[in-house]
């Protein structure tokens, strides 16, 4: 992914498919300069210690979240395969129940699936009757952007990104992970379609 465009971010936080143990990340550029200019804003602004010549941040990859990083990242390869299996399962399980609509996957992509996200205009109830059967899920996110208070000043309304606003209101994220057993996939893939049946 990083070298898809100039330059990327990526995200090690604990629950993504690479995680390190606390809050971590990296960037990649191909530009030499960029680069520099990051290294720099990573460490307070300063090349010297103690000589901060621009505005910058503690924003350096510990040693030790490194070091958890290096021990995963043989296994991120058999751990997104596992998840690419558990997404198939879900696919299977699930197409075809009530209003849910499944994750597109245009013919070109090939996901890692670190959530496997759907959506129903009935997401609460669901989302309450898959807790009653023993199933975690998250909403990712509850909350539109533009309807945020940090877009506040944007003069953004209700209204203005329909799309967003509805996604927001219906995405559901289903547990999946290497951790997961497809026997818990099949309860999962149960317990949605008992609920849809009651309707």
């Amino acid at each position: 992914a990083g070298a898809l465009r100039h330059a990327a971010g990526v995200s090690f936080y604990p629950s993504k498919n690479l995680g390190a143990m606390a809050d971590a990340g990296a960037v990649t550029t191909n530009d030499d300069t960029l680069a520099d200019k990051l290294r720099h804003l990573r460490n307070y602004g300063s090349k010297v210690r103690y000589q901060n010549d621009c505005l910058g941040m503690n924003s350096r990859l510990s040693e030790l979240q490194a070091a958890f990083l290096r021990a995963k990242l043989p296994k991120l390869g058999e751990w997104n395969a596992r998840r690419a299996g558990l997404a198939r399962d879900y696919f299977a399980g699930l197409r075809g129940s009530g209003d849910l609509a499944l994750p597109h996957v245009p013919a070109w992509a090939d996901p890692v699936w670190h959530l496997f996200v759907v959506r129903t205009a009935r997401r609460e109830a669901l989302q309450k009757h898959l807790a009653a059967t023993g199933v975690g899920t998250q909403v990712h996110y509850p909350v539109p952007p533009h309807l945020s208070r940090a877009y506040a000043g944007a003069g953004w309304k209700r209204a203005d990104f329909p799309l967003a606003e509805k996604f927001a209101g219906e995405v559901l994220s289903l547990p999946i992970g290497p951790h997961i057993s497809r026997e818990q996939v099949a309860h999962v893939c149960a317990s949605v379609r008992g609920f849809f049946a009651q309707a």
